[in-house]
């Protein structure tokens, strides 16, 4: 028989793989399976991901086996397989990106493989001791890239030649360097500006070190050194907000908390999140104040590695395997994260007394991501490196649509057919450079995944400066109430499409008849919400200021107690105590129904948290007293869909309970109100699908005990699984409602819902 007739005979299969394919090392993958199978044909990169032609005998046994044995970062989320008509290839081969319009994605920074942490301690490595080290399966991606394909042209690497050896890593199809984009070694590669000695010289000084980490620089101190510790809070502005701390490996964290398998498992995942756990006694006080756990991670990059083992190598105490180290973004409280070197030297100059900068540059910048476990779960704190830019797989493809979420823990989310990009965390927009940051963040998301969005979705509030930006952006707008936003969050991570019955416990948002909410049980479905229920109003004397100062709250709860005349007496540390009584009886004071402040108004009636030095600390002090909980018999009223814990302030006041049991009670009284609010509200609706979000859910006995209440009443809770509750998590609500509403309404100026 002819060639040309064996080859009619021979099967030849297109395969189109889309999801997390490029720059993880999948083209070698396929190359070697392919080999193993004996199939010719090719592999390349295209604009939607992967794209093969395998021919051969065995071309379907290759098809079954593409997905079971992948890289460590790749993710396949459809592969499209057609037949094709057979080439006679016989040979197998990688071939150049395909360019076009792009449809593919970034995968996310990766911390230090087991292979490259060998290379990193092995004299007899080429990349001995080298902090840059790197291959397919882990390093920089998303914070080194400039726009997809991910080839090395278009990354922060492109201005590092390689050298020979590192050029027959990288063209090697056997190898774990074929093709890695990040790949150098200390030939070729960036360098540190300061070596290893001086770091851990300075950290076991008790100085204070800034280093360039992955997505910006960090700031590091030695964790169990009071002084140290005291003297980063007083330079970088930081009063009371936690450090998260880092150690050198799993090994170590016993020795600083408690954690479980689920939190180790977390821990030491490549995304190597900031990881909440129960703190123990041995680091400085001043790490947590007034809080009982901490933020615990492991090394990301191999610079971390490397401090760690500087610092074990000069020491010469019985715990030398155990130092622990402050890790925190090095940045003035409040602005963005520091990426550039010139800046940083500028800026870090008053805060650290070593500045460690490298030659590689950082294209886009991102934090660290919080995360706790809450009932054996994942439960996002702040989503940004190691995650970012991941999309949500939504329910279906829609217009693409850009999000500019809130002013408080702004992220930006923009869709491209039926995924969402939510960006990584920006922080507060109360800053020129963070609204910079905001800017720089979406030019970089369109660019990187070459969408032009046909409307702007931003919160309902008129004077937030993402608002203004929607205004300002010349596309048609639609405007979406906060929490309902907060709602559809979770709807769209969940592919529910509704109806849901919604319970929003937040801090503040704009509500639909301008008030002031943040208590609320919505009724969702489709693009629309009606609002079926709300906490009882509370008044803010002070109005924001009362956001700040809890015993303010306090003092508004003892007035709707009808107990005003006790106000200047126990609060009698705040000289406008006195005024309080009068001003909360004016008609003008503004109102609130904000479980936020629910919780302020409870810490500050216990003498916990009466000021509040960063956001949500007065909740956050309130939680670690909390021993066990224990619910308040009749300790809640619902009248007309409004819920109203007046009873069990009465009973706190009436018992002169301490703090310890109050919180306590407070926590376990508040949680079965919202489980006996929301059943009251499902069972007439006939309705099971409750969503649970807003900030108050980072509250874990909270939601614990909603979750588990919901779930023995016969309903299904649904919260947050990939995105935070609070305000994080906000844009992705805010995309989903628009492309909703772009699906039966055409896009025009000036829309709400």
């Amino acid at each position: 028989m002819s060639g040309g007739a064996q080859a009619q005979h021979r099967t030849r299969l297109r395969l189109h793989v889309r999801g997390a394919v490029q720059g993880v090392g999948f083209r070698p993958y396929v190359y070697g399976l392919a080999t193993r199978y004996r199939l010719g044909g090719f592999v390349a990169n295209d604009p939607q991901g992967v794209l093969i032609e395998v021919e051969g005998d065995h071309a379907a046994d290759f098809v079954d086996a593409l997905p079971r044995q992948m890289p460590p970062l790749a993710r396949i989320d459809d592969i499209a397989v057609e037949h094709v008509a057979p080439a006679a290839s016989a040979a197998f081969q990688i071939r150049e990106s395909g360019r076009g319009r792009v449809a593919t994605r970034i995968t996310p920074d990766a911390a230090t493989c087991p292979q490259c942490l060998a290379e990193l301690f092995d004299p007899d490595s080429r990349f001995y001791l080298y902090p840059f080290v790197t291959c397919t399966d882990c390093g920089p991606r998303f914070t080194i890239a400039e726009r997809l394909p991910y080839d090395r042209a278009t990354t922060a690497m492109k201005a590092f030649a390689l050298c020979e050896a590192c050029s027959a890593d990288y063209a090697d199809p056997a190898g774990r360097r074929f093709h890695a984009e990040a790949i150098s070694c200390p030939r070729c590669g960036p360098r540190l500006s300061h070596d290893l000695e001086e770091i851990a010289a300075a950290l076991e000084d008790g100085r204070i070190v800034a280093i360039k980490g992955l997505g910006g620089y960090q700031l590091l101190c030695d964790a169990r050194n009071e002084a140290a510790v005291r003297c980063l809070r007083a330079r970088k502005q930081r009063d009371q907000k936690p450090f998260a701390v880092m150690v050198a490996d799993a090994a170590a964290v016993a020795g600083i908390a408690d954690v479980d398998a689920t939190e180790r498992a977390l821990l030491e995942t490549v995304a190597r999140p900031i990881v909440l756990l129960r703190s123990r006694p041995g680091l400085a006080p001043s790490i947590a104040p007034g809080l009982v756990r901490i933020g615990v991670m492991l090394p990301v990059a191999p610079l971390h590695h490397l401090i760690f083992h500087a610092l074990n190598a000069r020491s010469r105490s019985s715990d030398a395997a155990h130092w622990a180290l402050v890790c925190t973004s090095a940045n003035i409280s409040g602005e963005p994260l520091l990426i550039d070197n010139a800046e940083a030297g500028r800026r870090l100059a008053g805060i650290a007394d070593l500045v460690v900068t490298h030659d590689r540059d950082i294209v886009t910048r991102a934090d660290d991501s919080v995360v706790s476990v809450v009932a054996g779960q994942p439960h996002f704190i702040r989503r940004a490196r190691g995650y970012v830019p991941e999309p949500i797989r939504l329910a279906r493809k829609v217009p693409s649509v850009l999000a500019v979420g809130g002013h408080l823990k702004s992220t930006v989310t923009l869709t491209r057919g039926d995924e969402a990009f939510v960006s990584q965390h920006i922080g507060d927009l109360d800053t020129v450079a963070a609204i910079r940051f905001f800017e720089e963040t979406i030019a970089h998301l369109t660019h990187v995944l070459d969408v032009e969005p046909v409307a702007v979705a931003h919160d309902l509030h008129p004077d937030m400066a993402s608002t203004r930006f929607a205004d300002a952006s010349g596309r048609p707008t639609i405007a979406v109430q906060h929490h309902h936003a907060h709602a559809a969050s979770v709807m769209a991570e969940h592919g529910h499409t509704g109806p849901a019955i919604a319970l929003v416990l937040d801090g503040y948002g704009y509500g639909s008849d301008g008030g002031n909410w943040g208590g609320e049980l919505l009724l969702c479905g489709g693009a629309s919400f009606r609002r079926i229920g709300h906490l009882a109003a509370l008044k803010m004397p002070g109005g924001d200021r009362a956001a700040r100062e809890p015993w303010r709250m306090a003092a508004a709860l003892l007035h709707g107690l009808d107990r005003s005349d006790e106000i200047p007496r126990r609060f009698s540390a705040h000289a406008q105590a006195q005024y309080l009584p009068s001003l909360l009886e004016r008609s003008d004071t503004p109102v609130t129904t904000s479980a936020g402040r629910l919780f302020d108004a409870a810490a500050g009636l216990l003498g916990i948290c009466p000021l509040q030095s960063y956001e949500g600390e007065a909740a956050m002090k309130l939680e670690a007293l909390v021993r066990e909980t224990s619910i308040c018999d009749r300790g809640w009223e619902v009248t007309d869909g409004v819920l109203s814990l007046r009873p069990l302030f009465e009973r706190l006041l009436a018992d002169a309970t301490a703090p310890v049991d109050a919180a306590g009670l407070f926590h376990g009284t508040f949680a079965a109100a919202c489980v006996d609010w929301v059943v009251r509200a499902a069972r007439p609706l006939n309705m099971s699908d409750i969503v649970l979000s807003g900030g108050c859910f980072l509250n874990a006995h909270l939601t614990g005990q909603i979750e588990r209440g919901c779930r023995a009443a016969g309903l299904n809770p649904l919260r947050p699984r990939r995105l935070p509750p609070n305000d994080g998590g906000l844009s992705l609500g805010q995309a989903w409602i628009a492309a909703l509403t772009l699906a039966t309404v055409p896009p025009h100026l000036g829309g709400s819902t």
